[in-house]
């Protein structure tokens, strides 16, 4: 038996599609209302006050590294800097690196207190083998979550980089940027800016056959070659508290870069000086190449100085070839300085003097056409 209601109408249908546009729309009022109560940017991961009580707190470290030039402080959207009276026609010497993967190490390892002084040093001394003197540095630190006590001692390594170097530390960017870095680490580029009398600018053009090749010692592998060290690390399983003489293998890999402005800015006021080379990635081969003119051959005899510790272990415990050292690792020399052999002495003697190792290498000889550089082991035939 059918049953009518009479007098009642059908409710009307709507379309699937309207009601889902309805419902959607419902959902998206109600989630910005959400948003526009209760989302901050610190809920998306950025501190501003964590930020700009760091800011503060460095203040006295960029302060400590004042030298004659600084016109700002740390907080202005640029950094003002006046070039020293001193110099009658100067000119600028810019440049920038990172630390590269030693940093993997410092994070690993809970050691950020150096890495600064490596991010210094490895545009300051690009900066001076120009034959220019260090004037002011910016350094950009980022990273996913600041760690306020982790950044400061990075920050203080590069105050204490700044004063070896004499450079100002004058600005920087610390970038927070979540999701961009795996928990706990950052990464770290500098800049440098120098200043050399348009007449002192050193190219490499003075140096001719019979120069001397003048190395000073490093403190370790500097802040190259790490990606392969990482790789002898994790692929062998090494306990970096194992010692190797007197310090552990994490100290040694860990040390800074050494800042060879300061002694190297003393020799250029006293010895005319024709070439520096600073050694970084490409190792002796690689980089005292960049400072030959044509016709030039720099013979770099191995024999006259000895691996510190830290690279025969290298070596050894994963049996790279020698030459392949030579390329990666700078193996002992940090800098390279071409000087006229009658200033050898006189030379050899101020850096010393400087708190140096200077070691003499090899020499520099006639050539063909284009520049090159020959490093011969004991007992190999010339």
């Amino acid at each position: 038996m059918r049953t009518e209601r009479i007098g009642t109408r059908q409710p009307t249908k709507i379309p699937l599609s309207d009601q889902l546009i309805h419902l959607s729309a419902n959902h998206w009022s109600r989630t910005l209302a959400e948003f526009e109560s209760k989302l901050t940017y610190r809920d998306a991961g950025v501190d501003i006050n964590a930020g700009d009580n760091f800011v503060e707190a460095i203040k006295p470290i960029a302060r400590s590294t004042d030298r004659e030039g600084c016109v700002s402080g740390l907080g202005g959207f640029g950094a003002l800097f006046e070039i020293p009276k001193s110099y009658r026609r100067p000119v600028l010497v810019a440049a920038t690196d990172g630390v590269g993967t030693k940093l993997k190490l410092a994070f690993r390892h809970g050691r950020h207190n150096t890495v600064g002084i490596d991010l210094v040093a490895m545009s300051a001394n690009d900066v001076v083998v120009q034959g220019a003197e260090p004037l002011f540095f910016l350094d950009y630190f980022a990273t996913g979550r600041l760690q306020p006590e982790v950044a400061h001692q990075v920050v203080a390594g590069i105050g204490e980089g700044c004063r070896a170097a004499g450079a100002a530390l004058i600005g920087g960017e610390t970038a927070e940027m979540p999701g961009m870095y795996i928990k706990g680490e950052y990464d770290l580029a500098g800049f440098c800016v120098g200043a050399v009398e348009h007449g002192r600018i050193l190219d490499g053009r003075a140096v001719s056959a019979g120069d001397a090749l003048v190395g000073l010692a490093s403190s370790g592998p500097h802040a190259n070659g790490f990606s392969l060290i990482r790789k002898i690390i994790d692929d062998g399983n090494i306990d970096l508290s194992q010692r190797l003489g007197a310090d552990s293998l994490l100290d040694l890999l860990l040390a800074p870069t050494r800042i060879y402005v300061k002694p190297l800015l003393a020799l250029l006021r006293r010895i005319d000086v024709h070439a520096l080379a600073h050694i970084t990635g490409g190792g002796v081969p690689g980089n005292l190449c960049r400072v030959l003119p044509p016709g030039c051959r720099a013979v770099v005899d191995t024999g006259n100085w000895s691996w510190p510790p830290i690279f025969n272990w290298l070596q050894q415990t994963a049996r790279i070839e020698t030459d392949e050292m030579y390329r990666t690792f700078n193996c002992g020399l940090g800098m390279i300085a071409v000087i006229g052999e009658s200033d050898t002495d006189a030379a050899m003697e101020l850096l010393r003097d400087q708190g140096e190792t200077p070691i003499l290498i090899g020499h520099v000889e006639a050539a063909g056409s284009e520049p090159e550089v020959v490093v011969r082991h004991p007992g190999a035939q010339p």
